[in-house]
């Protein structure tokens, strides 16, 4: 009876370890799973994380992108609105070189007649003037005149050539001149030394210095002048040659008439 107790027993603490070695080994499968599951979940989070630091600096970047291309925007909207205002600028230079073209086409048509009666007026003067190196002064009135037929001179180009035809005629009256030029003294042609004073007075002298006159405007003619100033106009020419120094001449003056 007892051994049959006693295998009774062993047989239940056998069937038991054998239970609990099951239930252990059912244990370790679940931890293995319980494991496996954890480390499925870090691995998912570890490559979360990648993705969500790749989406960190793609976004960082694309920030920094946005703001560099903003910026570059605004720049190139200050630059068009600063073109935009040269070209308005240069567009009113068109338009007022295009109301300057046509401005000028109209004084060049006026310039024209107007140098016309500027040398129609000069050489009058010269012909009414005392006739001091008159070749010259005329040959420089021919030149203008042919000048105006001329189409490789520009307008603006004679109408300097006039004024500066004008500043001559005015000079001549500002200096003491003397020139060599043939004159009929005595019924024959002698070379004589002229000494201009401005337009003052205008004598002639023999080379020889034995015979002077001047030029008389109301005569229109060259009259002989007594031996008083042989010695005043000798020291004119020296003035004018610059052999004497400057001093205080005597010349014949013809009187001043009353107008007309």
């Amino acid at each position: 009876m007892k051994k049959q107790r006693l295998k009774a027993v062993v047989l239940s603490t056998v069937l038991s370890a054998g239970a609990l070695m099951g239930s252990v080994a059912q244990a370790d499968q679940t931890l293995d799973a319980v494991l496996q599951v954890g480390q499925t979940k870090t691995t998912l989070a570890q490559e979360s994380q990648k993705r969500i630091d790749r989406l960190a600096q793609e976004t960082d970047d694309l920030t920094q992108e946005f703001k560099a291309v903003s910026k570059e925007i605004e720049g190139l909207r200050v630059y068009n609105a600063q073109l935009e205002k040269q070209v308005a600028a240069q567009l009113q230079v068109i338009k007022d070189l295009d109301a300057s073209i046509e401005q000028v086409t109209v004084v060049e048509r006026q310039i024209q007649p107007l140098i016309m009666r500027m040398l129609d007026a000069l050489e009058q003067f010269i012909a009414l003037d005392k006739p001091f190196l008159l070749e010259e002064r005329q040959n420089r009135i021919q030149m203008l005149r042919d000048n105006q037929d001329r189409a490789d001179i520009s307008v603006s180009e004679k109408f300097r050539q006039v004024l500066e035809a004008y500043k001559i005629e005015s000079d001549y009256g500002r200096f003491l001149n003397e020139y060599k030029a043939t004159l009929n003294v005595g019924g024959q042609d002698r070379e004589v030394n002229i000494l201009q004073v401005g337009r003052v007075s205008l004598m002639y002298q023999t080379t020889d210095t034995e015979l002077s006159g001047a030029w008389d405007a109301g005569q229109n003619a060259w009259v002989e002048l007594d031996d008083s100033y042989r010695s005043l106009i000798l020291k004119g020419l020296r003035i004018a040659r610059k052999q004497a120094s400057p001093d205080i001449l005597t010349v014949p003056v013809q009187a001043p008439e009353a107008a007309q």
